[in-house]
């Protein structure tokens, strides 16, 4: 199985990106975007769940 190791642009930690997901084929076809772990993106929606309800 092919795989890409990037590096999460908000805690600066390598992460992998299996061949077969959606960020696996984002980053085929754009290099230059902005991709961030599973756990920072989970933070980021439920801060901004928590702010949408305040």
């Amino acid at each position: 199985m092919f795989y890409y190791e990037i590096i999460c642009s908000s805690c600066r930690q390598k992460f992998r990106l299996v061949e077969g997901s959606l960020k696996y084929k984002l980053f085929k076809e754009k290099t230059n975007m902005i991709f961030r772990c599973e756990a920072c993106e989970s933070k980021i929606r439920m801060d901004a769940i928590k702010n949408f309800f305040r």
